[in-house]
């Protein structure tokens, strides 16, 4: 079957006319003249490849994204090394601008053959760009040691149902938990609605460095290095740990795309441990009612992180209206991310709101109305421990190392540390339960 091939660009006119000329195993449908245009006709189900023989460094991976959401793999022509390794970065094959067009129609060949093998082609609207639970681009490997991923590090995150749950404080003084442990800890501020990591910790900044990271990314750019640069560290008595603060603004959002930020928790894992994402509360399929299927969603970042991540944190309020919320989420989270095992932690519990023995209380009453996950942790109410972390920028590691609510975390994490290690049963710290 010969492959539909669209071509942009005429400043290699020869080598597209040497692929009409073949008559086989690619047919030319259309050249374009512009990256707009050739989006335009891929869109249409034209075509099962593009060729873009001009302007290539206008490639970004939301771009590739939205081609491969069409079934449609991308082969650019450069003689540039640099721009090369780029595009491959971001899952573009490369050819010489002087590329004979027989080697060109095999290149084209093998990129549809390898988006066959990913099970990406004939997707439709089902892709990353419009659709956060589509398969993310796949990494490739880097051609320096420092760069290579090692896939030793964990992502953990942290989601809760509308509300204040208390999802923030949850993932942040999880990382410090575990940085005080010695572990190399990122942590994420993924929360495209109320994005609070860096007000809770008191950082002074304006830069977003996850939107800063998804910039990059976005470009085929993000390194070990840039997403180091990106990141700023927060350091304890015990210990440090690295922080991407969330966009500065609601409206930016936009900056958060599935695709990139795939390749940031990607990246993320070759430089820490644990790597701890606050997620947002939404978990709806936004935008699909817009004409634009593939317009950019808001609440891709919750369900691409959710997707990613190995250990899923429910975390909701222990009260009469928490409980059902969380009951109602937990629903809406199997529909929305199936593969995800979340651990169910109640959090600010108290007497004043369930009761005598309110952990009693809460257990029978989630046996018998919840949906059949049992409640990893109950975290008790502490307030003026919250508080006086919240006022001074800190984790409750040091403004209140004594309290039962920052040991039933560092117990939380401990516990779903042990789970997944293979160690021979001999108590080790944190580093050798996590590294695998």
């Amino acid at each position: 079957m010969s492959i539909p091939v669209v071509t942009v660009g005429p400043a290699q006119e020869a080598v597209v006319g040497g692929l009409e000329g073949l008559h086989g195993p690619v047919t030319v449908v259309r050249r374009c003249s512009e990256l707009a245009e050739l989006m335009a006709v891929c869109q249409s189900g034209l075509a099962m490849a593009a060729v873009v023989a001009e302007g290539c460094e206008e490639l970004t991976t939301t771009l590739v994204d939205r081609l491969g959401a069409v079934g449609v793999s991308v082969v650019a022509l450069t003689d540039d090394p640099s721009e090369v390794q780029r595009l491959h970065s971001i899952g573009v094959i490369a050819a010489a601008c002087g590329v004979e067009p027989s080697t060109l129609a095999a290149r084209i060949a093998e990129a549809v053959g390898g988006e066959r093998t990913r099970g990406r082609l004939g997707t439709g609207q089902d892709a990353a760009f419009a659709d956060a639970g589509a398969d993310p681009l796949p990494l490739p490997d880097s051609g320096t040691a420092e760069d290579a991923p090692d896939g030793s590090g964990r992502v953990f995150a942290v989601w809760g149902p509308i509300g204040s749950p208390g999802r923030t404080m949850v993932a942040v003084n999880i990382a410090a938990e575990l940085a005080a442990e010695g572990q190399s800890v990122l942590l994420v501020d993924a929360d495209s609605y109320g994005a609070s990591v860096s007000a809770v910790l008191g950082l002074l900044d304006e830069s977003a460095g996850l939107a800063q990271a998804c910039r990059l990314a976005d470009q085929g750019l993000l390194d070990v290095s840039a997403l180091k640069a990106a990141a700023m560290p927060v350091f304890l008595k015990g210990g440090s740990f690295r922080v991407l603060t969330g966009t500065t603004r609601a409206d930016r959002w936009t900056e958060l795309r599935a695709a990139a930020l795939s390749v940031v928790l990607e990246r993320a894992k070759d430089i820490a441990d644990v790597v701890v994402v606050d997620t947002g509360f939404c978990l709806e399929a936004d935008e699909e009612l817009s004409f634009d299927t593939l317009a950019p969603r808001r609440n891709a970042a919750t369900l691409r992180s959710l997707e990613l991540a190995e250990v899923v944190f429910a975390v909701g309020t222990a009260d009469a209206i928490g409980i059902p919320r969380l009951v109602r989420g937990l629903a809406e989270l199997e529909a929305a991310v199936p593969q995800a095992s979340p651990r169910v932690v109640l959090n600010k519990v108290k007497k004043a709101a369930v009761g005598h023995a309110p952990k009693q209380q809460l257990a029978e009453a989630w046996d018998r109305y919840g949906p059949g996950l049992g409640i990893e942790a109950y975290l008790p109410a502490d307030p003026a421990a919250c508080d006086a972390a919240l006022l001074s920028g800190s984790v409750l590691l040091e403004v209140a190392p004594e309290s039962e609510l920052r040991a039933a975390i560092a117990k939380l994490v401990c516990a779903s540390v042990q789970q997944k290690s293979h160690s021979s049963g001999r108590t080790t710290r944190a580093r050798r339960l996590l590294k695998r």
